[in-house]
This record gives C-alpha cells, structure tokens and sequence, in this order.
C-alpha cells in the first residue's frame, strides 16, 4: 500500500468530486435555479462560492441575486433540485470502495467532512452502500465557517479521537485543499474534471496528489 499511510489513524474525505462524482451537476443546477428566476448565470459565480458550507452558499445567493425566499426554502429547492441526480446518476470516484474496505481492514478510521447537505449525504451514503465504512459524517453547515477554515476537519477528527497529525485528508478543490492543511494534517489532492484547471495549483498546495484512488493499490 502507499506510503502516504505510514503512521495514519483516520482518513477524511471530501464527497462532492473526491469519493463521488458529482461536481459537473451542481454548476448545471445553479444554472436551471438562477434562469427559472430570469437571471443569468455568471460565470465567475463557482469560484465565487467554492468551499461555502451549503447553508453559507443559500445566504450568498439570497444576497447576490437579491432573492425573496427564505434560507431554508432556498436550500430546500436545491436539494429537490439533487435528489434525483443523486439517486440515479452519481457513481464512486474508481477506486474508492477499494481503499474504504482497505481501510477498514487495517483498522483505520474513516470520516467525511463535506459542504454538502445533511440530506443529500446522507441519501449518498445509502444509496452507494458506503454508510458503514465511516465513523463520523460532518457537515459545514454544522461548524462557524465553510472551508477553508479547518473547523470541518477539526470537527470530524475530534469524532474520530485523532488527532491532527494522524489525519489524511483526501480533497478535490482548492479552499478543500487548503482546510485540510489549515487543520494541520496531511492532504491528498485528488484529479476531478471539474476543477482540473486547477491541476497544477492543487498539487502545489497538497502533501500528494493522485489521478485515481486506483494509484493507490499499485
């Protein structure tokens, strides 16, 4: 196995990008959400909001776009919005079942520490039969501030009973990156289409840097 693994307790992933495949949707979302209200969809608006916690992204949007709704209604249509797309058409990152069932095996724990919502995680990990493998599922909306901070990751490690420098974080974007590292554990970035123009900054940024959690296994 990799030696990234060498004196690790707990591994915390990401989801959204980094355990499944799901980022290309939710730029599709933001599209169908902001055009059925007449507005058209910036382009810088992804970057804008990457890392927010899904509750800090719903008060972003109430602000930017001046919207009527109230928080929840707001974050209760985007989860309408997922649940299908998440039921039917959001596989695991290749290789990931693989290293959940390693980690299991060697006895290390296992979290994930994600921006998404409470429902849409929790649908996931059903969904793609993955619940068991985790000893802690955090999310942003859960701590004071959305990643970068580290507060997710704190959280998340303080569940596992790890501490910091025992922790493996493996993340797809920039300000994910960056949380792990503010948290003070060792980050993997991992290789996401949707963010692949970041390619060179994410490697820059992390400890390691993988295409595919398959890497891992050779």
């Amino acid at each position: 196995m990799n030696k990234m693994f060498k004196d690790i307790k707990a591994v915390i992933f990401d989801l959204d990008g980094t355990l499944v495949d799901s980022m290309w949707m939710w730029r599709d979302i933001d599209i169908e959400y902001l055009g059925e209200r007449g507005i058209e969809f910036p382009e810088n608006l992804q970057s804008e909001i990457e890392g927010m916690s899904f509750s800090e992204t719903a008060v972003y949007f109430k602000r930017r776009f001046h919207l009527g709704e109230p928080l929840e209604d707001i974050k209760g249509e985007w989860n309408q919005m997922a649940w299908d797309k998440y039921t039917t058409r959001v596989p695991l990152k290749e290789g990931a079942l693989e290293l959940l069932q390693f980690l299991k095996e060697n006895h290390i724990k296992a979290g994930i520490a994600t921006s998404n919502s409470r429902e849409l995680v929790d649908l996931t990990t059903h969904k793609l039969k993955v619940r068991e493998y985790f000893n802690s599922i955090r999310t942003s909306c859960e701590v004071e501030k959305g990643k970068p901070a580290p507060d997710i990751y704190h959280l998340v490690a303080r569940d596992l009973e790890v501490e910091a420098d025992g922790c493996l974080v493996f993340e797809d974007i920039i300000q994910g990156i960056m949380a792990g590292k503010n948290a003070g554990m060792r980050v993997c970035a991992v290789y996401d289409s949707f963010s692949r123009e970041d390619t060179v900054r994410k490697q820059e940024l992390a400890d390691y840097y993988i295409e595919s959690f398959k890497e891992l296994f050779n």
